[in-house]
């Protein structure tokens, strides 16, 4: 009996330490993000500052990965094994992405419009909704009148959301083409009216012959020769962007080739972003509203919280590169709203630590009583 005590004390021990590193994670991303996002007007964020946010991100989703791949390997686990398998794979590839990310941004100073990153980040996606899916997939779903409402609500307003911000940042970047060749009556000059007097007709012009003028010679001026015009142009002043990007090599032939292979599939990945972003916010809407009140519904809690968070980055960032956004088309990555990625992988690092300690805590509890 003791020998089982000390068990489980350990055990809560064991979870305790790792919720607790994951809270401190998060506290020293929020600190870096605070103290070095600000960036000088004009000037790009350093390169250091990128990697940093990079190392927080991926260590937040490496680390979610691997707890979540230990509860589909425990036998134990209640919410079942094939749920956290495609969480985990989903954390695990967005990890993935992110280094891949990090590497186009930061080693070869790109910023292509599809990077090989987005490749694992579409896979993290489609493995993060199926896997919650499965969460209520094997059992019955049983929610009352306004828990269906809520989670209409949520979902008409998150539709309207992505709706306005992709349909009205389109607009802005359509220009308007004059099919017919006429202008409108706003964009047309007015003609200029000169007031005349009534009664007067407007003067023409006349041709008169000029009387013949004797020509006075005058003292030459030896007159110094004009400057060329390349004389005349003011060299441009080096700002620290321009010299640091005339520094910066440029990037391999076969990183170019694969952006120009992949750039086409950029309208394509942009409306799957939007479309996985809802239907992962719906779902996690969904199993809030099942697991509450239960004795999972800690856990569950956490990795609601989680898609939330991802939810809240991925909008920004999508709002942030519209036309919308004051500053378009200069933001750069390392904004303060990115932080929410990093949130994301500790919530579902600690959704999956709750998880694996309340499922073997219940079958402890049952050998005991047994």
């Amino acid at each position: 009996m003791s020998s089982s005590l000390g068990k489980s004390a350990s055990k809560s021990a064991s979870v305790q330490t790792i919720v607790f590193a994951e809270i401190i994670w998060a506290v020293l991303a929020l600190l870096f993000f605070l103290l070095f996002s600000v960036s000088d007007p004009g000037k790009d964020r350093e390169s250091w500052y990128l990697l940093g946010t990079a190392v927080f991100e991926i260590v937040a989703f490496l680390s979610a990965a691997v707890l979540c791949l230990r509860n589909w390997l425990s036998p134990q686990i209640v919410s079942g094994r094939k749920v956290w398998l495609g969480i985990g794979l989903g954390m695990l590839f967005y990890a993935l992405g992110t280094i891949l990310f990090t590497v186009w941004e930061v080693v070869f100073h790109q910023e292509p419009d599809v990077s090989p990153g987005d490749f694992f980040y579409i896979l993290a996606y489609i493995c993060l909704g199926w896997g919650m899916v499965m969460a209520f997939a094997s059992r019955r779903l049983n929610l009352e009148l306004w828990q269906w409402m809520i989670v209409s609500g949520i979902a008409a307003v998150n539709i309207a959301l992505v709706t306005w911000i992709t349909i009205a940042g389109n607009a802005q970047t359509v220009p308007q083409v004059d099919l017919f060749g006429i202008a409108p009556a706003a964009a047309q000059p007015a003609p200029i009216k000169v007031p005349q007097k009534p009664g007067v007709a407007s003067p023409q012009p006349s041709v008169q012959a000029s009387p013949k003028l004797r020509v006075i010679p005058t003292p030459q001026l030896q007159v110094s020769p004009e400057p060329s015009p390349a004389s005349l142009v003011t060299p441009p002043i080096a700002t620290p962007a321009a010299t640091a990007a005339a520094a910066q090599p440029p990037a391999p032939e076969w990183v170019n080739a694969i952006e120009a292979v992949l750039s086409p599939l950029k309208a394509f990945v942009n409306y799957f972003y939007v479309i996985a972003d809802v239907f992962i916010i719906i779902v996690a809407t969904t199993l809030l509203l099942a697991f509450w009140g239960g004795r999972f519904s800690q856990s569950w809690r956490m990795i609601a919280a989680a898609a939330f968070s991802l939810y809240i980055a991925d909008m920004w960032l999508k709002y942030a590169t519209s036309p919308l956004f004051p500053g378009y088309p200069n933001y750069q990555s390392g904004g303060l709203l990115e932080l929410f990625w990093i949130f994301s992988g500790v919530l579902f690092g600690i959704g999956a630590v709750l998880e694996y300690d309340l499922s073997r805590s219940r079958r402890a509890g049952g050998r005991r009583r047994a």
